[in-house]
């Protein structure tokens, strides 16, 4: 008697057991697929910022610029209501080309009119300032290594530069389009870097 209510109670607990389990994919060594918890922070405690830049670029730049890029009207809205702090933001601008400035080999620009006035974009070799970076969304607390996000601008601009085309003289005068990570500060635009640029039909 005594063994029969036994074994019921243990088939009990295996049914149960059973029961709780959710079916696991496994991959092709077999091992089982677990799924990401959406709400799990990022983790790149063990990366370099230029693996961080790399693995980052598609989904966090160029993805999210094109999703959320302001146009010149948006861009000249929020000029015309600064916040107390600079903000860097994603811009998609159409517009002839005024000018390649080259004066300074490594630190070259595009510029172009922005609403009457002239924007110098950046677009390498070299690229200064945070607007990259700060546009994706990344904060200081994101990492447990904070030389990471210290040197990350540093990472995706040198990313950025990879994707851009050669530019010289000659895309002087023709349209042009321009995907760009700028940064708002007391209703100047600074330190704008380009992300992708494509000449378009005159």
């Amino acid at each position: 008697m005594w063994s029969k209510q036994w074994g019921n109670v243990c088939m009990g607990c295996v049914a149960l057991l059973l029961t709780a389990c959710t079916v696991v994919d496994l991959d092709e060594n077999g091992k089982p697929i677990m799924p990401v918890d959406p709400n799990a922070k990022a983790s790149f405690d063990n990366q370099t910022p230029q693996q961080i830049a790399q693995q980052t670029w598609q989904p966090r730049v160029i993805d999210a610029a094109n999703q959320h890029a302001l146009d010149s009207n948006a861009l000249a809205k929020l000029l015309k209501t600064p916040t107390a702090t600079p903000q860097s933001v994603f811009v998609r601008l159409t517009s002839p080309v005024e000018r390649v400035d080259s004066s300074n080999a490594r630190e070259q620009q595009l510029v172009i009119n922005l609403n009457g006035e002239p924007l110098a974009i950046q677009i390498g070799p070299v690229i200064r300032g945070n607007a990259i970076r700060d546009a994706t969304g990344f904060k200081f607390e994101d990492f447990t290594n904070q030389v990471q996000f210290a040197q990350l601008s540093r990472a995706y601009n040198r990313e950025a530069v990879k994707h851009l085309p050669k530019v010289d003289a000659s895309w002087a005068g023709k349209p042009a389009t321009v995907l760009m990570a700028v940064t708002l500060n007391s209703g100047q635009l600074q330190n704008a870097a380009a992300l992708a640029l494509k000449q378009e039909a005159p």
